[in-house]
């Protein structure tokens, strides 16, 4: 293994590395653990993130398995990329290629399903399932809210399409959560700008809200006032996810110009006779205050 000095005992030993100096080297700081077998120098270990060391564990992992394998549930989505929200990246899951044995271990779950061969792709780390299979075992497995949030992000990035999800689902329909994938599959959204606005949907649902319409363009006047996050048209609602990256889209902006123009932005649309209701990632904790706020929208003046 060499992925930004990612280097395996086995490697280490062959170079003349006794397990003695190993030891002294982590005991030292000079060496980070990254997995069993595994190793990474401080300096590039600094500031590693939980999904990118989850990265590296699975990398590693791959090195000490006999049988074929790919990466698979919360693995695959890291390598493809994906948001993983809420999901843990304490445990590495492979699934086999073909039918086997279940192993599971406090930072390995070896999954015995088997894959088929349009099941699994390559990428730079080696073998991962596919973008539709991955989101459908993470639907299995996983909570409706997170799962929802994975599924949005992929149809976002255009790396899985509807059909591919209905299809995947279909294939999945004699494994256990095979009824919660269906229900993620048929409430994923590629629209949803991140997952905040994943969550905030879910929590929509939760409430028993109408379901909005997602990135309503608003106009007035001939003109596009904006185009905002939920829109209730029928009920001259908008509803707002005001995420960190909203007000520092561009780090040449200035934070306070952007504040002004998101200003001036809501008091155009208030001016067409609509009511804006905002809310942040903390009221997504308990958003009953939000469903509140959004009834009393709805019912109006």
């Amino acid at each position: 293994m060499d992925v930004i000095g990612l280097t395996s005992r086995s490697a280490l030993l062959a170079s003349g590395v006794s397990d003695d100096e190993l030891a002294r080297w982590c005991a030292g700081g000079e060496l980070v653990r990254i997995a069993r077998g595994a190793y990474l120098p401080a300096a590039s270990a600094a500031g590693i993130g939980p999904d990118a060391r989850h990265a590296l564990e699975v990398r590693a992992a791959f090195e000490r398995m006999r049988a074929p394998v790919a990466a698979s549930h919360v693995s695959a989505a890291v390598l493809h990329g994906l948001p993983v929200w809420g999901i843990a990246v304490d445990r590495v899951h492979l699934t086999r290629m073909s039918p086997g044995a279940v192993r599971r271990s406090a930072r390995l779950h070896l999954h015995g399903t088997g894959l088929g061969e349009d099941e699994v792709e390559l990428v730079e780390a080696g073998h991962v399932t596919s973008v539709a299979r991955t989101v459908v075992d993470i639907a299995r497995t996983e909570p409706f809210e997170q799962a929802v949030a994975v599924a949005d992000a992929a149809l976002r990035a255009g790396l899985v399409a509807p059909t591919s999800l209905t299809y995947a689902r279909g294939r999945a329909r004699h494994r256990g959560g095979a009824t919660a994938a269906g229900r993620v599959v048929a409430f994923a959204d590629g629209r949803c700008e991140s997952t905040g606005e994943s969550r905030s949907r879910v929590a929509l649902r939760r409430h028993g809200l109408p379901a909005p319409e997602l990135q309503w363009e608003v106009r007035g006047g001939g003109r596009l006032i904006g185009r905002v996050d939920f829109g209730w048209p029928a009920l001259r609602t908008v509803g707002e996810f005001d995420g960190r990256t909203k007000y520092t889209r561009d780090s040449q902006d200035d934070a306070a110009a952007v504040v002004w123009a998101e200003k001036r932005r809501e008091d155009a649309l208030r001016a067409v006779g609509l009511r804006v209701v905002r809310w942040t990632w903390a009221d997504l904790v308990d958003f009953e205050p939000v469903a509140a706020r959004l009834r009393s929208a709805f019912a109006g003046p």
